[in-house]
């Protein structure tokens, strides 16, 4: 799957051009106010990459609502703040949606440092935070309910990983993980996964992101003698990994995030660097009407599951509102499950389920992400993965389950 590339001044731009800032302080239907939600993606940093399509498909969600008259007759405005991928960034950004905008809902966390950061504001504000980060710790914050992630945990990636790669053959691997709180929890579950099934996490070091050399950590793996180097990583460091890996003479197997290997490393790096390189990532429902019609509005820029997760980030805190009949923080928290889980009338779009919720009807949330039920600590409950290798500046399907 190719991955978003849209360039550092398209994104701002873009993000200045589409969004309004209108604020309201969560007020009741009655009055004809905007419902007025926060957008908080990285258009630039590590996760700038992935940033302005994630803000594309909220925005069109929100287009496609409005269209359809709105939440209960009130027109719903975003407002964009850049994340840059950054914790402090991140928190400004919050601070001006929560103080200033008086947003009553938060989407599009990507970096799990980001998101750490920025959820206790959310809690303490009573809104909540859809994101799409991964760490497990998130969910463990005291949040009171106000994070929904519709990306899998870092315990159910990991896992599912592990299992890809033991299934490939692969006994000794050395972990080398960028400074986040992702990483000591992949490491936790890599060791009980290759523990239990006679293998050995030979090697594990955790590195600060803006290195700019690897040499002593690749002599690390070289010395190992490992059959697989899991780089678990973000797009400029892998990038460099990468790189060394080969100079050094690494023949193993080189595994990595999707996000930390995408179409940008094929144009930085030679093939027969990137060649044999396996990404994995939570699929999108590709068959799902959701994520067709995502893909028609995207035009010839392909779905990456990030975006396929704010285009839900956003029907789901507007349906909510609407099911609720108020549009506070705390009215969306607590409708999110009722539809979004349920026996309801199935729907994969914002449109059919405002239709649905005006007829008195209870409805089903299934969106282009895939089905979005969250357990009782807000994680999603599961979904599909992709397995890809790099070969020849493309990507080739390996599996999908």
């Amino acid at each position: 799957m190719t991955q978003t590339r849209i360039g550092r001044r398209a994104a701002l731009l873009g993000a200045a051009g589409g969004v309004t800032s209108f604020a309201i302080g969560g007020k009741a239907f009655g009055q004809g106010n905007p419902v007025v939600f926060g957008a908080l993606p990285p258009l630039t940093g590590a996760g700038g990459p992935y940033g302005p399509a994630m803000l594309r498909a909220i925005q069109q969600v929100v287009e496609e609502a409005n269209a359809a008259g709105g939440i209960r007759g009130r027109q719903i405005r975003v407002v964009a703040e850049d994340d840059q991928t950054n914790p402090d960034a991140g928190v400004r950004g919050a601070r001006k949606l929560i103080d200033v905008d008086r947003v009553t809902a938060l989407m599009g966390t990507w970096a799990s440092s980001v998101t750490t950061a920025v959820a206790p504001l959310c809690w303490e504000n009573r809104l909540p935070l859809f994101t799409v980060s991964g760490a497990d710790s998130i969910t463990l914050l005291p949040h009171q309910g106000f994070i929904f992630r519709t990306q899998p945990n870092s315990r159910l990636q990991i896992s599912t990983g592990a299992d890809f790669l033991l299934r490939q053959g692969s006994r000794r691997v050395f972990h080398m993980a960028a400074q986040s709180p992702f990483a000591q929890s992949s490491q936790d579950v890599l060791v009980e996964k290759f523990r239990a099934a006679g293998g050995q996490v030979a090697g594990y070091v955790v590195y600060e992101r803006d290195k700019t050399a690897f040499r002593s950590e690749v002599d690390q793996i070289m010395r190992a003698r490992v059959d697989t180097v899991f780089l678990n990583g973000y797009l400029p460091d892998v990038t460099i990994l990468l790189r060394e890996l080969f100079r050094a003479g690494f023949d193993g197997r080189r595994f990595t995030p999707a996000y930390a290997v995408n179409q940008n490393t094929f144009q930085t790096l030679p093939n027969e660097v990137t060649n044999g390189v396996i990404t994995w990532q939570p699929s999108p429902d590709v068959e799902s009407g959701a994520f067709r019609r995502l893909q028609t509005r995207f035009g010839n820029v392909e779905v990456d599951p990030y975006s396929a997760q704010t285009n839900d980030h956003a029907a789901l805190a507007i349906l909510a509102a609407a099911a609720a009949g108020d549009a506070t923080g705390v009215a969306i928290r607590d409708a999110v499950r009722r539809i979004a889980s349920g026996d309801g009338e199935k729907v994969d779009n914002v449109t059919d389920g405002l239709r649905a919720l005006a007829a008195g009807r209870a409805i089903n949330y299934e969106g282009a992400s895939g089905p979005v039920d969250f357990d009782e600590r807000g994680d999603i409950r599961g979904t599909k993965f992709r397995y890809e290798r790099a070969e020849n500046g493309r990507f080739a399907l390996m599996e999908l389950r």
